[in-house]
């Protein structure tokens, strides 16, 4: 029983990660759409826009906040494994405890902090400095899912570490058939 919700949470996780790190690449095509407009009205109409800049800099950033978790969840993220790689699948459990742990105490400080700017940025109506000016809180809110989702991930990444070392099994194997 405590095994099934062991594994109905971990793929939660995973499918709501994926699902958010599958949306936030369908930004990428509008970024550079976004972008190649400026620069197509800027040097060949002579217009330049005022909404352009701020507007892929933001793009970027939901690109980026709300990738990291997708990227954790793939393993994409760089590491150093001059060490990592030679030692026993043990002790790599433990060096990923270690690194998830700080993970989630970094990401539960920036996402406070988050919080309290959204709130800020409600209470004060905070705006870009920039000529289009848009409000700010939206970029907060992206900030507060995006550090949920990565704490999520590394949470459940770390469920799956420590269910290994109890037990010396992969919590989600592929070749599960007895719907555990």
């Amino acid at each position: 029983m405590t095994l099934t919700a062991l594994k109905m949470l971990c793929r939660g996780i995973d499918l709501v990660v994926m699902l958010m790190g599958r949306a936030a690449s369908y930004l990428m095509p509008m970024l550079a759409f976004v972008v190649a407009y400026e620069v197509f009205s800027r040097y060949f109409l002579n217009s330049p826009t005022i909404w352009a800049f701020d507007l892929s800099l933001f793009m970027f950033g939901y690109v980026a906040a709300l990738g990291g978790a997708y990227a954790q969840q793939k393993k994409a993220h760089i590491n150093v494994d001059i060490l990592y790689a030679h030692v026993h699948k043990n002790t790599r459990q433990v060096f990923d405890l270690i690194s998830y742990s700080l993970g989630i105490f970094f990401l539960w400080i920036v996402l406070d902090m988050s919080i309290g700017k959204l709130l800020e940025a409600i209470e004060f109506d905070y705006r870009r400095e920039s000529e289009w000016a848009p409000p700010m809180y939206h970029f907060w809110i992206m900030s507060i899912i995006a550090c949920g989702l990565f704490i999520a991930q590394l949470g459940r990444d770390m469920l799956v570490a420590i269910y290994y070392l109890f037990t010396g099994k992969d919590l989600l194997a592929q070749g599960d058939s007895d719907g555990n």
